[in-house]
């Protein structure tokens, strides 16, 4: 079983974003940094999420199991529809990301909860803006 956790931060008087990404696999831990060319927050979670299932990829197959864990409200209930207003376009990219394997769980969690992908998007935007 992966865990995937993902989490944007964007600064709000530029709009410069950037997003963590924590895998979690046999107890080892794979972290990225990116920069995002969202301009929004909200955005900026579905680009951040898009690139987190693009990120697990190498290191997975169709019959890994893949948990996914998100504090962003709209992320979490828009891939549980399979429909955002706005951002359908991630939403789709991202379900087809998802479809590469028999079973990917989506799960909101609080902030508190999500730290370790938390703590990589603030340092990313340190780092790259």
């Amino acid at each position: 079983m992966f865990k995937l956790y993902t989490d944007a931060a964007t600064m709000n008087n530029s709009g410069n974003s950037s997003c963590g990404i924590l895998i979690v696999h046999d107890s080892e831990q794979y972290q990225e940094k990116l920069k995002l060319t969202s301009k929004d927050n909200h955005e900026a979670e579905f680009e951040a999420c898009l690139l987190g299932f693009k990120a697990i990829s190498p290191l997975t197959n169709k019959d890994s199991i893949i948990v996914y864990y998100t504090d962003s409200k709209i992320v979490h209930e828009s891939l549980e529809k399979q429909y955002a207003k706005h951002y359908q376009e991630y939403v789709d990219q991202i379900i087809e990301e998802q479809s590469k394997y028999n079973m990917v769980i989506n799960n909101w969690i609080p902030d508190t909860k999500n730290e370790g992908a938390h703590n990589l998007a603030t340092q990313a935007l340190h780092l790259f803006y």
